[in-house]
C-alpha cells in the first residue's frame, strides 16, 4: 500500500503494527515497528520489514492495527521526524500527512503544562495535544492535515481531516478489515478492496463532474469529509462513526452591522498577510504559482517580503492556430511583468497541443478520482516546480471566499421563488451536459441512478442555507452559493491540486484557506463582496468578473499595483476547446472509441460518438465531457473491472494502512 504513494514521501518509510493491551493502564498487548530497506540511514535501530525478524514477528502475533507512513520531509529534516510516530509510552501511535502551521504556538502551550519535545515537527505537536484534549483538539489546527491516530490503551483509531479538506483521505469497510489510506490506489493494492465501478458516483461525476457527497466513483470507497474524524474500535465489530468537527466556514455578519469598505479591507489585508507568513514555514526550499492574476500575485508579494528572490512558476500556451476566447488564455507576459515587479526567479513552461495525450495516462493513474476541469496544466508547472522547490503556494480559495465568479451567480440568485433558485443552481451545475441531455448518456441499466445527483445536490444545498442574518433576498441567495460552492467545486480543486501537485513530490499549501482569514471572509456581508447596485438590477446582467471580490482588491492595494487589481478573470485553462478539434482528435478517437472503451456497460455508445463529433464538428464545445470521459477510461483500464462480477477477488491478509 505505501509502495502506491511512493510518490508522495520520496524520504524515508515505515511501518507499525498494535495491538491493544487489555488492563486499564493499557498493559498487555504488544506493538513492533520497521523501517523500510530503501531507507536504512533513516531507522538503523529499527528492523526492517520484509526481513527475517519481521516475516517471524508478523506470522507468530495477531496484531489489530497496522499504520504505515511515506515521508515528505518538510520540517525536521532528521531521522526524528520518522513516522509512523509514537509518544514516549507507545499509547498512542499517529501517521500524518500535511502542515500544521500554528505548531509553534501549540508547541509553547503544551511545554507550559509540562510536555517534552524531542523533534521539531508539527507530527509530534499533533500527538501530545491529542494526548492532552483528544478529539476537542482538532478545532484548534490551523492547517491542512490528514491523519490515523489510535489508542492503544483505549482501542479507539481516530481518522481525521482539516476543516477544509486541502489534504484527502479515503476509506473503505470491507467484511473483515478498515482499510484507508492518502489515495484510493492503496486501498486497492491492499487486495481487501476490489476496484468495482460505483453507478451512484458515476452518475454524479458525469453530473457535475464532481461527486457532491462522500461517495468516489469506485464502489465502497468514500472519501472523509472535510472537517470530520471517523472513530473505530478495531476488533470489536460495528461500524465506523463519523462525526463533523467543523462545518467549514463560519456563521454570517451580525444583524444590524453595517458596512465599512474601508474597515473590511484594512482587516482582510491583515488577515491575510499573516495568513502567507504562516504559511512560509518550512525547513526547505518554498515557491509559489504565479499567473498575471490578483490572489496569485499577492501572495507572491507577500512572501517575496519574507523570501528574497522567491521563485516562481507559470505555464503557458501555444496558441498557433488556436482562435476565438481561447486566443487570450497565456497569461505568461502579465505573470512575467508581475515577476519584474515583485523581483522574483520566475520560470514558465509552453504547453502544446500534444502534450495532454503524452501525460493522460500517468495523471489518471495518480488522480485515481477524477475531479472538476482538465489538469494537464497543473501536471506540467507542478512538474516544473519540483525542479526547484518542495513547497508550493496557490491561490487556491479566493474566489470561493470573495466572490470571484460574478456570472456564475447571476444564474441563480434572481430566480421568482426558492424553489426556482435551487432548480435553477441545480442546472448550472451541470457542467458536461444539461439536465435533459444526461439520461441519454448512460446505459439504460442505470437510469435508475439518475436521482442520485439530485439527493446530493440538495443534501449539500440545505446546509448552506440560512447563515447570513443580513441583507436582501439576492444578498442571502449570494451567501448560499457562495457556501455551497465553497462545498463542492472548491472540494473538487482542491482534491486534483493535492494529486498533481504530490504526483511530483510537491506540497502545494493554500493561503487563502487559513482559518482566521477564511473565518473573516465568511463574516463579511455579500454586499462587501460584490456591490448591491449590480445585484439588485432587474433583468438579465452579465456581471464582469471586475465585479466581484470588491473587498480583496481593495485589500490587495497594500501589495500589488492597481494595474494587476481589475484584470479580468482568465482561469487557469489549455485552449482545448480548439485543441481538441485539431491536433488531439485523433488521440481522442482511439482511447473513446476503441473496442475496450465501447465495451464499457456504462454508456450509451452511440450518443456518446455522437457528442464527439459535435465537437469535432464545431457544432457545440465538449471540451469537459471529453475530458472527463476520456479520465474515466484511463482510470478503469489502471484499476477497474467493467462490472462487478469481474472484480477481483478480495485476498485475505494483513496489509499497512488498515486496521481489523
Amino acid at each position: 500500500m505505501t509502495d502506491c504513494l511512493a510518490h508522495r514521501g520520496p524520504d524515508d518509510a515505515g511501518y507499525a503494527f498494535l495491538r491493544p493491551g487489555h488492563s486499564s493502564q493499557g498493559r498487555g498487548g504488544y506493538w513492533t515497528a520497521f523501517g523500510d530497506p530503501a531507507f536504512p540511514h533513516t531507522t538503523p535501530h529499527l528492523p526492517t520489514l520484509g526481513g527475517e525478524y519481521s516475516r517471524d514477528e508478523l506470522s507468530r502475533r495477531d496484531h489489530w492495527v497496522g499504520l504505515g507512513h511515506r515521508r515528505l520531509s518538510i520540517l525536521d529534516l532528521s531521522h526524528r521526524g520518522h513516522q509512523p510516530m509514537a509518544t514516549p509510552d507507545q499509547r498512542l501511535w499517529i501517521t500524518h500527512n500535511g502542515e500544521v502551521y500554528n505548531f509553534k504556538e501549540l508547541r509553547r502551550g503544551l511545554t507550559a503544562q509540562g510536555y517534552d519535545f524531542v523533534t521539531e515537527t508539527d507530527t509530534e505537536v499533533l500527538l501530545h495535544l491529542w494526548e492532552e484534549a483528544g478529539n476537542a483538539c482538532l478545532e484548534q489546527i490551523d492547517g491542512m492535515f490528514a491523519f490515523a491516530l489510535y489508542d492503544r490503551q483505549l482501542n479507539d483509531l481516530m481518522l481525521a481531516r482539516d476543516r477544509f479538506g486541502v489534504k484527502p483521505l479515503y476509506y473503505a469497510v470491507t467484511k473483515d478489515f478498515v482499510v484507508f489510506g492518502s489515495e484510493i490506489k492503496a486501498l486497492f493494492a491492499s487486495g481487501l478492496v476490489p476496484a468495482t465501478i460505483s453507478p451512484g458516483g458515476l452518475v454524479q461525476y458525469f453530473t457535475f463532474q464532481n461527486v457532491l457527497s462522500a461517495e468516489t466513483i469506485w464502489q465502497g470507497v468514500h472519501l472523509l469529509p472535510a472537517g470530520c474524524w471517523l472513530h473505530f474500535r478495531p476488533g470489536e465489530g460495528g461500524v465506523p462513526t463519523v462525526k463533523s468537527f467543523h462545518p467549514g466556514f463560519s456563521p454570517g455578519a451580525e444583524p444590524g452591522v453595517e458596512i465599512d469598505h474601508a474597515e473590511h479591507a484594512e482587516r482582510v489585508a491583515d488577515a491575510f498577510r499573516r495568513a502567507v507568513e504562516r504559511q512560509l514555514v518550512s525547513d526547505v526550499p518554498v515557491g509559489s504559482y504565479l499567473s498575471g492574476g490578483m490572489d496569485s500575485g499577492s501572495i507572491v508579494a507577500v512572501a517575496g517580503r519574507q523570501i528574497p528572490r522567491l521563485h516562481t512558476f507559470t505555464a503557458g500556451f501555444d496558441l498557433t492556430n488556436v482562435n476565438g476566447i481561447e486566443q487570450g488564455f497565456d497569461e505568461r507576459r502579465l505573470a512575467e511583468q508581475l515577476s519584474f515587479l515583485l523581483q522574483t526567479e520566475h520560470y514558465d513552461v509552453v504547453l502544446h497541443a500534444g502534450d495532454m495525450p503524452a501525460a493522460m495516462e500517468q495523471i489518471a493513474w495518480h488522480m485515481d478520482d477524477p475531479r472538476v476541469g482538465m489538469c494537464h496544466q497543473n501536471w506540467y508547472v507542478a512538474k516544473l516546480a519540483s525542479k526547484f522547490v518542495k513547497v508550493c503556494l496557490a491561490g487556491t480559495g479566493g474566489d470561493e471566499l470573495f466572490a470571484g465568479y460574478p456570472w456564475r451567480y447571476r444564474a441563480c440568485i434572481g430566480a421568482a421563488s426558492e424553489d426556482a433558485f435551487a432548480q435553477q443552481l441545480f442546472r448550472y451545475w451541470h457542467r458536461l451536459l444539461p439536465p435533459e441531455e444526461m439520461p441519454g448518456l448512460f446505459h439504460p441499466d442505470l437510469r435508475d441512478q439518475l436521482e442520485r445527483p439530485r439527493e446530493a445536490f440538495l443534501e449539500v444545498l440545505d446546509g448552506c442555507r440560512g447563515h447570513a442574518a443580513t441583507g436582501s433576498e439576492l444578498e442571502r441567495r449570494l451567501d448560499t452559493v457562495l457556501r455551497f460552492e465553497f462545498k463542492t467545486f472548491l472540494n473538487g480543486l482542491l482534491v486534483t491540486d493535492d494529486r498533481i501537485s504530490m504526483a511530483h513530490g510537491l506540497e502545494s499549501r493554500v493561503p487563502f484557506l487559513d482559518n482566521s482569514l477564511s473565518e473573516l471572509a465568511w463574516s463579511l456581508p455579500a454586499a462587501a463582496k460584490i456591490s448591491r447596485a449590480s445585484l439588485s438590477k432587474s433583468g438579465p446582467l452579465h456581471l464582469d468578473s471586475a465585479e466581484g471580490k470588491k473587498v480583496l482588491r481593495q485589500a490587495m492595494q497594500e501589495f500589488l499595483p492597481a494595474e494587476f487589481l481589475h484584470q479580468r478573470k482568465q482561469g487557469f485553462s489549455p485552449p482545448d476547446a480548439n485543441w481538441y478539434r485539431g491536433p488531439s482528435v485523433d488521440y481522442i478517437r482511439c482511447i473513446l472509441s476503441d473496442e475496450q472503451s465501447r465495451s464499457r456497460p456504462w454508456f450509451d455508445q452511440r450518443r456518446v460518438e455522437a457528442l464527439l463529433e459535435e465537437h469535432f464538428q464545431g457544432k457545440r464545445n465538449h471540451r469537459l465531457l471529453i475530458w472527463s470521459l476520456l479520465s474515466f477510461e484511463w482510470a478503469q483500464r489502471h484499476f477497474g473491472s467493467a462490472s462487478p462480477e469481474d472484480a477481483p477477488v478480495a485476498i485475505e491478509t494483513s496489509a499497512n494502512l488498515l486496521a481489523t
